[in-house]
């Protein structure tokens, strides 16, 4: 399940093997605290650009056997070690500093081209690094891993879409706004209307395809891992289905998942199957 504000990362969940969690848990304290220099405080984008190339060049260190700075020591301490152990590729690291360095600067969305290409840079990595932690190298795997973990990040944007709208962040499609007759000043004054909730069904609808897509990969997966990544496949499902019911009105609202919904959970998860 997530923990905190960094979404869609399990992190050290009971169903987590034992083995990797400290290595998911230094990936995780990474991705937050590169999160948190993009997005929290009151610092221009100038200085957040500076600290997330200092970030950067910690990263780069570590990557060849070297001491990181002493600012992040408490991060790159502990992912130095799960980079020896398991020989986790740097790139999919660096991608995730390349999705935050892009956040700075709050981008406009074309279309559903440019979201991808983000989502291959915010979400796609996190998989990539689970699946190498679980010992799963095979490109339909990766190719399934992508299209859940891009599912998850849309399924985000549309679960925040008012709270991003607040912060001036807009993950909408810009040619599917135009065409729905809106434009970005009713977006960023958070003006919900049944054009929009109509827009946001069509994306939701997008989401639940692409989980749907790789969520077969979960029943591929042996042991813990596998169920990990059932419940983190239905808890996108779950959380798509909570904006239906709310008529799409993610404008004005945001539906969350809690303990309450695990049992329903549980039981999607425990009942998957692969499509005949």
């Amino acid at each position: 399940m997530s923990v905190d504000h960094y979404e869609n990362f399990p992190v050290a969940s009971v169903l987590c093997p034992p083995t990797i969690r400290p290595a998911v848990v230094a990936v995780y304290h990474f991705a937050r605290t590169a999160d948190d220099i993009a997005d929290e405080g009151d610092a221009p984008a100038a200085q957040r650009h500076a600290d997330l190339a200092a970030y950067r060049a910690d990263l780069e260190a570590v990557v060849r056997g070297c001491a990181p700075g002493e600012r992040w020591a408490r991060v790159f301490v502990p992912l130095a070690a799960a980079l020896e152990r398991y020989a986790l590729p740097p790139v999919w690291l660096h991608r995730l500093l390349d999705a935050f360095e892009q956040d700075v600067d709050n981008p406009v969305y074309a279309d559903r081209q440019q979201i991808l290409a983000y989502c291959r840079r915010s979400a796609d990595p996190v998989g990539r690094l689970l699946l190498h932690l679980y010992g799963v190298r095979d490109a339909e795997s990766e190719r399934r891993s992508d299209a859940v973990c891009t599912g998850l990040q849309l399924a985000n944007f549309w679960q925040d879409l008012g709270v991003d709208a607040g912060r001036r962040r807009v993950y909408l499609p810009q040619d599917e706004l135009a065409a729905a007759g809106l434009t970005m000043d009713d977006v960023l004054a958070r003006r919900d209307s049944p054009a929009l909730r109509r827009l946001v069904r069509e994306l939701c609808a997008w989401a639940e395809s692409l989980l749907r897509e790789g969520a077969p990969l979960a029943l591929d997966v042996p042991g813990r891992a596998g169920w990990e990544l059932r419940l983190v496949a239905q808890g996108g499902l779950r959380v798509l289905e909570k904006i239906g019911r709310m008529d799409h009105a993610t404008m004005s609202a945001r539906p969350t998942i809690g303990a309450a919904d695990l049992p329903a959970l549980l039981w999607r998860a425990a009942t998957m199957r692969h499509a005949r």
